[in-house]
């Protein structure tokens, strides 16, 4: 029986994936798997058992990564799960930043009650004017799951789309419309956008991107949409920056207090992946990863290890997450063989400084084994399955 902690309320559809083997609640002791949503984990004390964290949603800003690395803890996100409603999302937030439709909502409804409303709405209407996105041209500074669907979607809407992702990957490169024209960097988007999407992750490197010296670059009266992340802004330069006009907007999914009340500015409560279809997927995507992991040590999206998915053909596996450092698959397969244990299969992989390898065998594997493997330098965490 393995044992899932829950935080935060998770979706039954996906807690529906975890079958029989499976003890799944929110008051689990001693975990081998964590399944959450924005709960932050930085405080949490992890035990022993713990052997992945899973994440049902794309950042992990709540998770402390490089303690879970350190002690051989795999963490998941769910990326893709929930772009669409991010994507929707996103679109709508391209037309609440080109027309001020919340200014002109709350300026309606603040004539209940005054006499002849439609003479007045006709009357005041002109001060909520705003241009058409068609034709326009909206700049996407990063092309994963999300940024690959709004440049496609503002692509069919007949928008003019230029996007720059210095990172992109093969699959998500494949899926981007022909349509959507490459920037060899962000200045050349600043320069050219009318509109600008972010969908990049929170980073030492990417936090106060939208800053004094990158919005100089924009076009005056550039519109900015910002759905990924908060800190991304450097919320003083960019007041500043509304109130001189060379920043027309700035919709953003996650209010705080200095943004409140800024004209200029729409403050959306971070409704990006809240539809009932996103929230499902999520679980879904997040529990599966989390049994397979457990089950047969395959690691699918984690944000600290690499991919690694081999079928099990043999009768056993060993595990072994282990520091990427030259010699150490020797070192381990030397211990193996020490104790009479032959590898009828082996598959590494790595990203960055940390590395799995898959010793498949058909030989008994007892705790000698995982004892003599766990004592070997740079090994992080050793299982038998």
């Amino acid at each position: 029986m393995y044992n899932i902690k829950l935080h935060n309320k998770i979706s039954k559809v996906g807690l529906d994936v975890f079958n029989e083997n499976y003890n799944v609640s929110e008051t689990a002791e001693k975990a081998e798997g964590i399944l959450v949503r924005s709960a932050a984990l930085h405080d949490e004390p992890f035990e022993k058992e713990l052997l992945a964290i899973a994440r049902a949603g794309a950042g992990v800003n709540n998770i402390p990564i490089d303690r879970c690395s350190e002690n051989g803890i795999v963490v998941f996100n769910t990326p893709g799960a929930n772009a669409n409603g991010v994507k929707e999302l996103a679109i709508a937030a391209l037309l609440l930043a080109s027309r001020d439709i919340v200014g002109g909502i709350n300026w309606a409804s603040s004539l209940k009650g005054t006499p002849d409303v439609a003479k007045q709405v006709e009357k005041g209407k002109s001060q909520f004017v705003g241009p058409e996105i068609k034709g326009k041209t909206l700049g996407v500074i990063g092309l994963g799951a999300i940024g690959g669907m709004v440049a496609n979607t503002a692509s069919d809407i007949k928008m003019k789309v230029v996007g720059c992702d210095p990172y992109i990957t093969v699959k998500n490169a494949w899926s981007i419309s022909r349509a959507v024209r490459k920037a060899d960097d962000y200045d050349a988007i600043y320069a050219e956008a009318d509109y600008i999407s972010y969908h990049i992750p929170s980073l030492p490197t990417t936090k106060g991107i939208i800053n004094k010296e990158n919005i100089a670059k924009m076009k005056d009266g550039v519109r900015i949409i910002n759905l990924s992340r908060g800190d991304l802004a450097n919320i003083p330069d960019l007041i500043e920056a509304l109130e001189s006009g060379k920043v027309a907007s700035y919709v953003t999914d996650f209010p705080c207090e200095e943004l409140l009340g800024v004209p200029h500015v729409v403050c959306i409560p971070h409704l990006g992946a809240s539809t009932p279809e996103s929230e499902d997927n999520c679980a879904v995507m997040a529990a599966e990863q989390l049994i397979d992991y457990i089950e047969n040590g395959n690691i699918r999206n984690s944000v600290n290890y690499p991919e690694i998915v081999m079928n099990r053909t043999e009768s056993n596996r060993v595990v072994v997450l282990h520091q990427n450092i030259p010699n150490i698959i020797t070192q381990i397969s030397a211990a193996l063989a020490k104790d009479n244990v032959n590898i009828e299969s082996l598959f590494s992989q790595a990203k960055g400084n940390n590395a799995v390898s898959f010793f498949d065998t058909n030989d008994a594997i007892n705790q000698v084994v995982i004892d003599d493997i766990t004592a070997i330098a740079g090994v992080a965490k050793v299982r038998a399955l």
